[in-house]
Protein backbone atom coordinates (compact mmCIF):
# COMPACT_ATOMS: atom_id res chain seq x y z
CA UNK A 1 0.00 0.00 0.00
CA UNK A 2 1.29 3.92 -0.56
CA UNK A 3 1.72 5.79 1.94
CA UNK A 4 0.51 9.51 1.78
CA UNK A 5 4.32 10.40 2.73
CA UNK A 6 5.60 8.52 -0.30
CA UNK A 7 3.25 10.11 -2.57
CA UNK A 8 3.17 13.52 -1.11
CA UNK A 9 7.19 13.61 -1.40
CA UNK A 10 6.88 12.99 -4.87
CA UNK A 11 4.33 15.46 -5.37
CA UNK A 12 6.59 17.93 -3.03
CA UNK A 13 9.73 17.19 -5.60
CA UNK A 14 8.15 17.40 -8.58
CA UNK A 15 9.17 21.29 -9.27
CA UNK A 16 9.54 21.20 -13.18
CA UNK A 17 5.89 21.06 -14.89
CA UNK A 18 6.88 22.40 -18.37
CA UNK A 19 3.51 20.58 -20.20
CA UNK A 20 1.46 21.80 -16.47
CA UNK A 21 0.34 18.64 -16.04
CA UNK A 22 0.61 17.87 -12.72
CA UNK A 23 -2.84 19.70 -11.81
CA UNK A 24 -4.29 17.01 -13.65
CA UNK A 25 -2.31 14.28 -11.43
CA UNK A 26 -3.28 15.91 -8.29
CA UNK A 27 -6.84 16.13 -9.50
CA UNK A 28 -6.96 12.20 -10.62
CA UNK A 29 -4.99 11.64 -7.30
CA UNK A 30 -7.18 13.61 -5.00
CA UNK A 31 -10.24 11.47 -6.56
CA UNK A 32 -9.14 8.60 -5.49
CA UNK A 33 -8.27 9.26 -2.10
CA UNK A 34 -11.70 10.60 -1.65
CA UNK A 35 -13.03 7.38 -1.47
CA UNK A 36 -12.49 4.78 1.60
CA UNK A 37 -13.20 2.09 -0.06
CA UNK A 38 -10.21 2.73 -2.70
CA UNK A 39 -6.47 1.58 -1.71
CA UNK A 40 -3.20 2.79 -3.60
CA UNK A 41 -0.04 1.16 -4.32
CA UNK A 42 2.59 3.65 -5.13
CA UNK A 43 5.94 2.56 -7.30
CA UNK A 44 8.59 4.94 -8.01
CA UNK A 45 11.33 4.18 -11.13
CA UNK A 46 13.14 7.80 -11.39
CA UNK A 47 13.19 8.49 -15.23
CA UNK A 48 10.95 5.76 -16.46
CA UNK A 49 7.52 6.05 -14.36
CA UNK A 50 5.93 6.83 -10.73
CA UNK A 51 2.86 4.20 -10.78
CA UNK A 52 -0.35 4.99 -8.33
CA UNK A 53 -1.77 1.54 -8.93
CA UNK A 54 -5.65 1.97 -7.42
CA UNK A 55 -7.88 -0.93 -6.26
CA UNK A 56 -11.59 -1.21 -4.80
CA UNK A 57 -11.99 -3.07 -1.91
CA UNK A 58 -14.96 -5.27 -3.35
CA UNK A 59 -12.06 -6.03 -6.25
CA UNK A 60 -11.92 -9.72 -5.54
CA UNK A 61 -10.27 -10.91 -9.02
CA UNK A 62 -7.88 -8.35 -9.97
CA UNK A 63 -4.99 -6.23 -8.02
CA UNK A 64 -6.14 -2.93 -9.45
CA UNK A 65 -8.68 -1.09 -11.56
CA UNK A 66 -6.44 2.15 -12.81
CA UNK A 67 -2.84 2.36 -13.52
CA UNK A 68 -1.71 6.42 -13.56
CA UNK A 69 1.74 6.63 -14.76
CA UNK A 70 3.57 9.54 -14.59
CA UNK A 71 6.16 9.04 -17.19
CA UNK A 72 9.36 10.28 -16.16
CA UNK A 73 11.77 9.74 -19.27
CA UNK A 74 12.09 13.89 -19.31
CA UNK A 75 11.63 14.28 -15.84
CA UNK A 76 11.31 18.07 -17.02
CA UNK A 77 8.36 17.12 -19.56
CA UNK A 78 6.46 14.62 -17.21
CA UNK A 79 3.34 13.52 -19.10
CA UNK A 80 0.42 11.04 -17.67
CA UNK A 81 -0.82 7.66 -18.93
CA UNK A 82 -3.85 6.49 -17.93
CA UNK A 83 -4.78 2.97 -18.39
CA UNK A 84 -8.17 0.77 -17.32
CA UNK A 85 -9.13 -2.82 -18.18
CA UNK A 86 -11.21 -2.48 -21.20
CA UNK A 87 -14.33 -3.92 -19.54
CA UNK A 88 -13.95 -1.22 -17.27
CA UNK A 89 -14.45 1.87 -19.21
CA UNK A 90 -16.22 3.27 -22.42
CA UNK A 91 -14.44 5.35 -24.62
CA UNK A 92 -17.50 7.06 -26.55
CA UNK A 93 -14.93 9.63 -28.75
CA UNK A 94 -12.24 7.27 -29.25
CA UNK A 95 -9.30 9.28 -27.49
CA UNK A 96 -7.66 6.02 -26.13
CA UNK A 97 -5.29 3.18 -27.60
CA UNK A 98 -6.53 -0.46 -27.18
CA UNK A 99 -3.87 -1.96 -25.84
CA UNK A 100 -4.32 -5.71 -26.41
CA UNK A 101 -2.72 -7.68 -23.24
CA UNK A 102 -1.34 -4.49 -22.32
CA UNK A 103 -2.58 -4.19 -17.99
CA UNK A 104 -1.68 -7.28 -16.21
CA UNK A 105 -2.22 -9.54 -19.24
CA UNK A 106 -5.65 -8.40 -20.02
CA UNK A 107 -6.86 -5.76 -22.83
CA UNK A 108 -6.84 -1.99 -21.49
CA UNK A 109 -7.94 1.26 -22.96
CA UNK A 110 -4.72 3.58 -22.28
CA UNK A 111 -5.69 7.41 -22.39
CA UNK A 112 -2.39 10.11 -22.68
CA UNK A 113 -2.36 13.24 -21.32
CA UNK A 114 0.82 14.55 -22.82
CA UNK A 115 -0.04 18.92 -23.19
CA UNK A 116 -2.07 20.77 -21.43
CA UNK A 117 -5.83 19.92 -22.37
CA UNK A 118 -8.42 20.96 -19.91
CA UNK A 119 -11.30 18.54 -22.56
CA UNK A 120 -8.47 15.26 -22.50
CA UNK A 121 -8.24 16.32 -18.96
CA UNK A 122 -11.92 15.85 -18.66
CA UNK A 123 -12.39 13.10 -20.50
CA UNK A 124 -9.77 11.08 -18.71
CA UNK A 125 -11.50 11.92 -15.15
CA UNK A 126 -14.70 10.68 -16.59
CA UNK A 127 -13.00 7.25 -17.07
CA UNK A 128 -11.58 7.45 -13.86
CA UNK A 129 -14.80 7.58 -12.17
CA UNK A 130 -16.48 5.10 -14.42
CA UNK A 131 -14.25 2.45 -13.71
CA UNK A 132 -14.44 3.03 -10.42
CA UNK A 133 -17.76 2.54 -10.15
CA UNK A 134 -17.15 -0.53 -12.44
CA UNK A 135 -14.49 -1.87 -10.19
CA UNK A 136 -16.88 -1.90 -6.90
CA UNK A 137 -19.84 -4.18 -9.09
Amino acid sequence: MATSDEIAQFVADWKTDSLALKPAFMKYYGFLTQNPDLSLDFKGRPQVSYSIRAKHARQQKRDLFTLIDVIDDEPESRWLSVCFYADLVQDPQELGDFVPEGLLGEDALCFNLDENNPEMEEYIFERLREAAANAAK
